[in-house]
């Protein structure tokens, strides 16, 4: 206990710059997510009005989750040469046009052209991680992420807006107020954020030479790691609204209130997960957090189920299922998890990637970005397949397997093997 408390003393003092710079990111990528997440309620008066099944309506919301995960890694990459202010401004400012057009939408093809350009919001996360990474110390930057990661809870603003708009003006105003939200954010953000050119990576570095990270398993195993914490997150952030309303015949309100949590912890306790990443170590969260989720998960996997069973009686009728409390509960909790699991997963690229951190950063979130798009397509796949609500949750218990099968025999399994060095509450370097 005496190593950490005295290496704690030696943190360097954060600046009022940086401090700045992490307060106005964190709105600024709150709005994108916001934005991002659009689909997950106005999709639900679209669905009627366009007559889609469930897989086509599954592809309409994922649709601009594809375009925020393909631009991640060009994004980081950008990030670490450019500078994060220049490149989120840009960002930001290039979604306003499509935002405001998606209102003047009229058929399907319509609604996915314009969504892929308003899914360029997604791609702030890689932007503004290193960006706000790099104005904090080393020590500290599991809690920066962190807390920058907690605008994902732009997916609960969402549900707290989009409705209420929604139901008093219609779905073409949602759109509307978006775009000039966003508008007002890309003012705020050039005016309160900052640039120091040490945080730039070296000039000689090539886009191919940064790519190469992509040969690294332990790369790879951390895309896994996020394709299901964040991935997850996002996928059931826009299917969870549609899925209350259907599951038990909620109104658009109150489902997307009941969705809210999820979605609210699910981003706005990321900032915990980074505290206690770098109190714990990534290893030791990533580790629980995959448990809880698999305890979850089956839980919400099992349909709801009516059997009659022949008794001395006669004939008795028995229904197993989770009501919404139930159901709702559980689904905080996941948010929970996940919300310190997106953390964790990050701490372990500042910590073995410090010099990186960018381009490692783009490449995990695609893998989550991506995870996020398949996703709701595989839940409307699955739906019109079996007819089976919780099939989206079986889909997701099968993914956290994965993640637990991997993590046991490249991290639980050596640390045994190689003793108590690092007191399994660190990753290895």
């Amino acid at each position: 206990m005496a190593a950490p408390q005295a290496g704690s003393a030696t943190i360097p003092p954060v600046s009022s710059k940086a401090w700045s710079v992490l307060i106005v990111s964190t709105l600024a990528f709150t709005v994108c997510f916001m934005v991002w997440m659009m689909f997950g309620v106005i999709g639900i008066p679209l669905k009627k009005a366009l007559d889609l099944n469930a897989t086509q309506f599954g592809l309409l919301m994922a649709t601009p989750v594809l375009t925020g995960s393909l631009v991640r890694v060009p994004l980081g990459i950008w990030t670490d040469r450019y500078g994060g202010r220049i490149v989120m401004t840009l960002l930001m400012a290039a979604t306003v046009p499509a935002i405001w057009l998606m209102a003047h939408a009229t058929q399907f093809w319509h609604f996915l052209v314009i969504g892929l350009f308003v899914g360029l919001a997604g791609g702030s996360f890689s932007v503004g991680t290193p960006y706000v990474a790099r104005w904090f110390p080393k020590q500290r930057q599991g809690f920066a992420m962190g807390v920058y990661g907690a605008g994902n809870s732009g997916a609960a603003v969402n549900k707290f807006v989009a409705p209420a708009i929604l139901v008093a003006f219609g779905w073409t105003m949602v759109p509307q107020v978006y775009a000039a939200i966003m508008l007002a954010t890309v003012v705020l953000f050039w005016m309160f954020s900052h640039s120091d050119p040490s945080h730039l990576a070296p000039s000689n570095v090539k886009f191919t030479d940064q790519l190469k990270a992509l040969k690294d398993l332990r790369v790879l195993k951390y895309c896994q790691y996020y394709s299901i914490v964040f991935g997850g997150y996002v996928a059931l952030s826009l299917w969870m609204v549609q899925y209350y309303v259907g599951e038990y015949g909620l109104d658009i309100r109150v489902a997307a209130l009941l969705a809210a949590c999820f979605s609210l912890p699910g981003g706005v306790l990321r900032a915990i997960g980074g505290w206690l990443s770098d109190k714990y170590g990534a290893h030791s969260v990533t580790w629980w957090v995959m448990w809880v989720s698999w305890i979850c998960l089956f839980l919400l996997s099992y349909p709801q189920t009516e059997f009659t069973v022949l008794t001395v009686d006669g004939a008795r009728s028995f229904k197993i299922g989770l009501n919404v409390y139930a159901f709702t509960v559980l689904m905080f909790i996941l948010g929970i998890v996940w919300a310190f699991g997106k953390a964790s997963v990050f701490k372990y690229i500042s910590d073995e990637y410090p010099q990186n951190i960018g381009t490692i950063s783009g490449i995990v979130g695609l893998a989550g970005g991506l995870g996020g798009f398949i996703l709701p397509i595989m839940f409307g796949a699955l739906l019109d397949l079996t007819g089976i609500r919780s099939s989206a949750f079986m889909l997701l218990y099968g993914v956290v397997w994965v993640s637990l099968i991997w993590m046991y025999f490249t991290e639980v399994r050596r640390r045994e093997v190689l003793g108590a060095n690092t007191g399994g509450l660190a990753p290895r370097s």
